[in-house]
């Protein structure tokens, strides 16, 4: 590669690094990319960390020793994590959204790449620093969600089958009570996805009783993983006992009385 001016690594190492988050490079990748000297490449990092945290977009961190290198950590600070939010729960008042039953359609939300990316980059900034292993969630409409985060954290995703399924081998299965309809089901997950004693994190679309959530805390016994955190995107006001004592909701869903009436909003403990 012919020598590149410095605009142009600056622009190509904010790509790189902004591609691939939490992954280490180490300065011998980028002068071998670039045809520059070690010294020109950590001049070139300072701008770009510079510039990172002057726009807000994240942080560029430096690791130390013989395995070191440079990574992009991405985060979402509070201001920006509660005008996302808002604009979210903005999206979700429309009348038009009610569901016989006063449910909220919200598949086009969960399904949305802008909205998922933006909701996986603030479950990632407040899950940063747990040291987690794997990301895990429940098919289906939680694997949007759960994948971005996975991704912001550069880490597996798992996903827990409602079904046994023959192409994952061996299974751990475990009943659980749904804590919406209060039937019991069986959640399945096969026994090469998860390594024992790992770190994980639970991530999904909605909560109301909290009886996944429960299932999956169980389910993670099996492995003697250690459940660091509960993410959902929604979680119901009532009923506020649920069957899990811990977890981190986006937004809080109060109540949809009917068309003209939806009280649905940001989760306050998220900025303090």
């Amino acid at each position: 590669m012919n020598k590149l001016k410095r605009n142009e690594r600056i622009g190509a190492l904010i790509k790189i690094l902004c591609d691939n988050p939490n992954k280490i490079y180490t300065l011998n990748y980028f002068t071998n990319l670039f045809n520059a000297a070690k010294s020109t490449i950590s001049e070139d990092l300072v701008i770009v960390k510079k510039l990172m945290e002057d726009l807000r977009l994240g942080k560029v961190e430096t690791i130390a020793g013989a395995s070191g290198g440079v990574k992009y950590v991405p985060y979402m600070n509070l201001e920006d994590t509660k005008r996302i939010l808002n604009e979210i729960c903005k999206v979700l008042k429309d009348s038009s959204r009610v569901i016989p039953g006063s449910f909220l359609y919200m598949s086009d939300i969960i399904y949305n790449p802008i909205f998922v990316r933006k909701m996986g980059k603030i479950f990632a900034t407040k899950f940063m620093n747990e040291n987690i292993d794997y990301v895990i969630t429940v098919e289906t409409k939680g694997i949007p969600i759960a994948l971005m985060t996975a991704n912001y954290l550069n880490i597996p995703l798992v996903i827990v089958r409602n079904s046994n399924k023959v192409t994952e081998g061996s299974n751990v299965s475990m009943n659980y009570v749904s804590g919406s309809t209060g039937k019991i089901q069986t959640m399945y997950v096969s026994k090469r996805a998860i390594k024992n004693e790992a770190n994980v994190l639970i991530i999904d679309d909605f909560m109301k009783g909290g009886g996944t959530a429960k299932g999956l805390l169980d389910l993670m016994k099996e492995f003697d993983a250690t459940v660091k955190g509960i993410g959902v995107m929604i979680s119901t006001k009532e009923p506020k006992e649920k069957m899990v004592n811990e977890y981190l909701p986006l937004i809080i869903l109060d109540k949809v009385v009917n068309e003209d009436e939806i009280k649905i909003y940001p989760n306050e403990d998220l900025f303090r």
